[in-house]
């Protein structure tokens, strides 16, 4: 399948948003990515349903919301009525992980699941046939432009395994340090989905680096 590109928001320049979202409206983008950060599960603030809303009815991509914060399942049809096309919660926020799936399903959105650095994928053995989307997150999360964690690459290979065994149609979503080094190692890897912010949006031209991006496939069959 055709490489996923998901241009992260929270690297955008915020005092001209809406000349932003023209530019990943017009590129090869596939999504457009949200990070809701609340301070307490990661130590940072990034925006809310304010700006969710204003994206929703401007943006012509689906829109890619990944919620780092507490209680997320208190906010799903919230993030429904905003236009969101994806809801992505942290298992290490949700005490009843398959119930927030549910939820997420039934208001119509697709569901996944995201896993810190340091969360093994064997955490979502018992889910991962109802999951839409693993998002794994290759920095830690709160903060764009961080360092690639080395060991991602070996994580999606045990997702991949795991994916394969139980038979689930789940994509392989990867968020954090995705440049031109490290994105044609994910693909290889097995990734579907790349989440890009920094790299994009602090390109000389965004519109060439997102069609690079798009073009990258598997140099090795799967």
């Amino acid at each position: 399948m055709e490489t996923i590109i998901s241009p992260s928001l929270l690297s955008a320049d915020f005092m001209h948003l809406d000349r932003e979202i023209e530019m990943i409206n017009e590129s090869d983008a596939d999504w457009i990515h949200m990070d809701v950060m609340d301070g307490v599960f990661v130590p940072n603030i990034s925006f809310g349903f304010p700006v969710m809303n204003a994206v929703g009815k401007v943006c012509k991509k689906p829109m890619d919301v990944h919620f780092m914060i507490v209680h997320p399942e208190n906010y799903i049809q919230q993030t429904a009525d905003s236009g969101a096309a994806i809801m992505s919660v942290h298992s290490e926020a949700c005490l009843h992980l398959h119930r927030t799936i549910q939820e997420i399903h039934k208001a119509g959105m697709k569901a996944g699941v995201t896993l810190n650095p340091s969360t093994p994928v064997a955490m979502l053995e018992d889910v991962i046939c109802d999951i839409d989307i693993v998002q794994l997150m290759s920095v830690n999360p709160g903060f764009g432009g961080q360092s690639f964690i080395e060991e991602s690459i070996r994580k999606v290979a045990r997702l991949r395994e795991l994916i394969a065994r139980t038979g689930s149609k789940a994509l392989i979503q990867v968020d954090g340090g995705v440049q031109a080094e490290t994105a044609p190692r994910l693909v290889n890897a097995g990734v579907n989905v790349l989440v890009s912010g920094s790299y994009i949006f602090k390109s000389p031209d965004p519109l060439k680096t997102i069609s690079e991006l798009k073009r990258l496939r598997p140099s090795v069959a799967l």
